[in-house]
């Protein structure tokens, strides 16, 4: 049974004459609206979550502000009949954590539509392991399969592959039967992507080595890209006939400076992955698929830790330095 109290504490964002992150105390009348009011069981740490602590992130608009991308827990109260007390639910993206206060928090308050019933098979706990970042690589999966990157065909690429969208897209490919090669910066996580189901490690070098070439060698039937920038143009031209690449990042930049010869000569697809205004028929498929096909077989080789409220300030900062590995998620 949990009891509902006036008084939680939730991390607080907040720009005046400081830029400060820490944790506060807050009432129920402190969220903004919402026709679901949810007890947060777990939330996850990810990269737009580091951007919206500090003051150059361009993520918050307005402060105070509680940030939290994604949260998983128990509604307590919902004037929407999809929704009825007790119920477990997910809550990933759209304007969470953003514009909307986020799942750094002991309660939230949210709107129905924004939120994914936990299907049969997940927890709270394995969904917020999952969180924005293993979803984003399950929409990928699927975008590839629907432009018939298949198993039987060659090898797949997945780029920054010790991160948390990598990681997912490297054990999700590896359970479909697909063959792996996982790209890394991070020599010293070898052992890590092989237990994952890599089945070849190659550096990130290997696919960018500092020069674009209209076209290259081609290597791979597809890719799942979380990296984005330089690196993807490179990629692009070392993808074969007819292949295609699901885009989901920018960590290396917003820019893309290719040629059409990919698209053109080799019939290549640039897939682009939205996981924030994803439709919610979509999103309520891809999360039943991680509950059943695509569903990890080891979660917790994802976990890079568990840790407080409290502890988030200090763990965020490791995703904008590329510290990261696997995901990290806050326990209430």
């Amino acid at each position: 049974m949990i009891k509902l109290i006036d008084n939680f504490k939730a991390l607080v964002v907040n720009k005046t004459d400081n830029f400060t992150v820490e944790v506060k105390d807050l009432t129920l009348a402190d969220l903004p609206d919402g026709n679901v009011l949810v007890k947060v069981a777990y939330s996850s740490i990810n990269y737009k979550d580091s951007l919206a602590t500090i003051p150059e992130g361009n993520i918050v608009n307005t402060y105070p502000f509680v940030p939290g991308i994604d949260l998983a827990g128990v509604v307590i109260s919902s004037n929407d009949d999809r929704f009825k007390k007790g119920d477990k639910i997910i809550a990933t993206s759209y304007d969470i954590g953003v514009s909307h206060f986020g799942g750094f928090s002991e309660y939230a308050r949210i709107p129905a539509k924004w939120i994914v019933p936990l299907p049969n098979g997940l927890t709270l706990k394995k969904a917020m392991i999952i969180g924005t970042a293993g979803f984003t690589a399950a929409l990928s999966v699927q975008r590839l399969e629907e432009n018939n990157v298949l198993p039987n065909k060659d090898k797949v690429l997945v780029t920054g592959a010790t991160g948390g969208v990598g990681s997912f897209a490297v054990s999700i490919l590896s359970t479909l039967g697909y063959q792996v090669e996982a790209s890394t910066g991070k020599e010293s996580e070898q052992e890590y992507l092989k237990s994952l189901g890599a089945t070849s490690i190659i550096s990130r070098e290997d696919v960018y080595d500092g020069k674009i070439r209209a076209l290259d060698k081609q290597k791979w039937s597809g890719a799942i890209d979380p990296v984005g920038g330089e690196p993807l143009a490179a990629l692009l031209s070392q993808i074969k006939y007819g292949g295609s690449v699901a885009t989901s990042g920018l960590t290396a930049g917003t820019q893309l400076p290719t040629t059409v010869f990919p698209f053109i000569l080799r019939g290549i697809n640039l897939l682009g992955i939205d996981s924030v205004y994803c439709p919610m028929d979509t999103r309520v498929q891809v999360w039943n698929r991680l509950a059943t096909d695509l569903k990890p077989l080891n979660f917790n080789k994802f976990i890079q830790q568990e840790i407080t409220l409290e502890q988030i300030p200090n763990v965020l900062p490791t995703l904008l330095k590329g510290q990261a590995r696997g995901r990290t998620i806050v326990k209430f």
